[in-house]
């Protein structure tokens, strides 16, 4: 491994890892039944816009590996289009309307005191956990380098780096200025190396943290910060995608003509931002993309070097989706579908085969899945599903819908959305539908121009899928 100018964080972490070693390693023969490690890697504000998605133009050739051997979930949907309440529900198993996250500014213990998280169940099962970088919420960029809002109670060990995308972001070209640099279209090419940022030294420990704990069962959770605003990667990765070459998504002048207001978070409408800037903005967005893959590509090798390949499940995720233009939007915080489809992909030794599944799942699955494929006795009141079936026989029948949620401020009121998605369609209610309702068919209107909640030919479709929508809080 080279090391960088971070290099006292490496040998921080491995004297804290080579600590830790000797009380670990009589934990092997205890835990010879354990078949399965697991490898948990999240990245931040990612979408599907990707070749392992099907998208020829957004290069992943270390995704692409990942889907080969995995399930691509085409169709997995989060529970709320915002960090920290994503992750909450994702990582404890339960919806928001239980974790009680909503924003960005609370602690799940705070409504949960006593609640096992994914993490926490593998460690009091004797697995070593670790994690590195963000997997509960942090604000991008502010709390890169610190704990941000983790949760001490599901690790063992934590690293929390910071790289030169953190100490040199005063750098960066911003767009939008009257927003916070979290929350802006900012970016910077830089001329380091990739071990020289946040993610590539996360990368790093991460191996060596596979590295030096794999004669134990293992949790280690590693969340890549990239390809969340400020857009900050070498610039190698910008050289990818030629400004000439970038393609802004379609738009429609009447598109809100048939949509509720409260449905937008980008206002104006691109921020105003101009067409030639918004390509800038995108080609930041997909060499954010395509370096937090070379990441993933990092781990993956290790694994193989460390024969552990035959023995450890891979769970790739995003905590949700990310509209680049679309409808005028940007970012998240929305109920379409773009923002609430997620990326998902699961790999098991020895059970997936590389065939993607188009069955509707959530996020809220991932826990009881994990659980049951490493024999372990998850919490009965998870409000997922194991998703083991879909991961033996990806074309398995499944009718199950997916439910996701976002809080808005409308001046001096707070609203709230709800959305369901099934097969063809999706139907979302604002404010229980005072604020306005939208239903979309896939099937004849992919990009959500042609908002049906209203048109009569479709008031019993909306009454049933209003009635279920109600029916899951």
């Amino acid at each position: 491994m080279i090391l960088t100018r971070n290099y006292r964080q490496y040998l921080t972490v491995f004297c804290a890892l080579l600590a830790g070693k000797g009380s670990l390693l009589a934990q092997t023969e205890n835990h010879q039944n354990k078949k399965y490690n697991v490898l948990f890697i999240a990245s931040d504000d990612l979408n599907s816009d990707m070749h392992c998605y099907g998208d020829p133009f957004v290069k992943t050739p270390n995704l692409d590996r990942l889907v080969k051997i995995g399930v691509r979930f085409d169709r997995a949907y989060n529970q709320c289009p915002l960090s920290n309440p994503s992750r909450a529900s994702l990582m404890t198993g339960y919806r928001p309307d239980k974790t009680g996250v909503k924003r960005n500014n609370v602690h799940f213990r705070e409504n949960l005191p006593e609640t096992v998280t994914i993490a926490q169940l593998f460690k009091e099962n004797g697995y070593f956990s670790g994690r590195v970088g963000k997997i509960f919420h942090y604000g991008v960029p502010g709390d890169i380098g610190t704990d941000g809002s983790d949760d001490p109670a599901s690790w063992d060990q934590k690293f929390n780096p910071i790289g030169i995308d953190k100490t040199d972001e005063h750098k960066v070209t911003n767009y939008t200025p009257h927003r916070g640099l979290g929350s802006s279209l900012s970016f910077m090419a830089t001329d380091a190396e990739d071990n020289e940022h946040t993610d590539g030294i996360s990368a790093n420990v991460a191996i060596q943290m596979m590295r030096l704990q794999k004669q134990n069962p293992f949790f280690i959770a590693v969340g890549f910060y990239r390809p969340h605003t400020p857009y900050i990667a070498p610039k190698k990765y910008f050289d990818l995608y030629p400004l000439d070459k970038i393609k802004l998504p379609e738009e429609r002048a009447d598109d809100w003509v048939n949509k509720p207001e409260v449905a937008k978070f980008t206002k104006p409408l691109h921020w105003d931002v101009p067409e030639q800037k918004r390509k800038e903005v995108l080609q930041a967005y997909y060499a954010s993309i395509s370096f937090m893959d070379a990441q993933v590509g990092k781990l993956l090798d290790a694994l193989k070097e460390l024969d552990l390949e035959d023995n450890t499940i891979i769970v790739f995720w995003s905590d949700h989706g990310y509209l680049t233009g679309q409808h005028g939007q940007w970012m998240k915080q929305m109920l379409f579908e773009h923002v609430a489809q997620t990326p998902l992909i699961i790999s098991v030794p020895g059970l997936t085969k590389g065939i993607p599944s188009s069955r509707i799942v959530e996020f809220v699955d991932i826990y009881p899945t994990l659980a049951e494929l490493c024999g372990l006795d998850a919490p009965k009141d998870l409000h997922g599903k194991s998703l083991v079936p879909l991961l033996k026989r990806p074309d398995i029948a499944w009718d199950f819908p997916a439910f996701t949620q976002i809080t808005r401020n409308t001046g001096n009121k707070t609203v709230e959305g709800r959305s369901i998605r099934v097969e063809r369609y999706r139907y979302t209610e604002w404010d229980e539908g005072k604020e306005g309702a939208e239903l979309y068919d896939y099937n004849n209107d992919s990009r959500e121009f042609n908002n049906l909640a209203h048109n009569p030919e479709y008031k019993k479709l909306v009454d049933e899928l209003s009635k279920q929508l109600h029916n899951s809080y």
